[in-house]
């Protein structure tokens, strides 16, 4: 039996600040409303479980973006997230970009 994962795709999707995030990850995550838009309230939400049916109903979620933008290395918020992510059930991979 393999875990079932979550994959969401937001190569192509211009994120420039962690708002930009919040809005791409909001719908494929199915986060509720009221869920925080901050990274303790992300913490929660894919390592503790509980927040979105969603992410809760996988057992891994992989989530892949581009090394541009937020993710581009040198972004303080961008490196602090990517550390909420804790492989093996939750990885971020950030694909270079041409």
């Amino acid at each position: 039996m393999t875990d079932s994962e979550l994959i969401v795709d937001l190569r192509g999707r211009r994120i420039e600040t962690l708002n930009d995030f919040w809005d791409a990850v909001r719908e494929p995550c199915g986060l509720p409303e009221w869920c925080g838009q901050n990274l303790d309230a992300w913490s929660d939400t894919i390592n503790t479980r509980g927040i979105s049916d969603v992410i809760d109903s996988h057992d891994v979620l992989v989530m892949h973006v581009d090394k541009r933008g937020l993710f581009d290395g040198s972004r303080r918020e961008g490196q602090a997230l990517a550390d909420i992510f804790d492989a093996p059930q939750n990885r971020l991979v950030i694909h270079a970009t041409a």
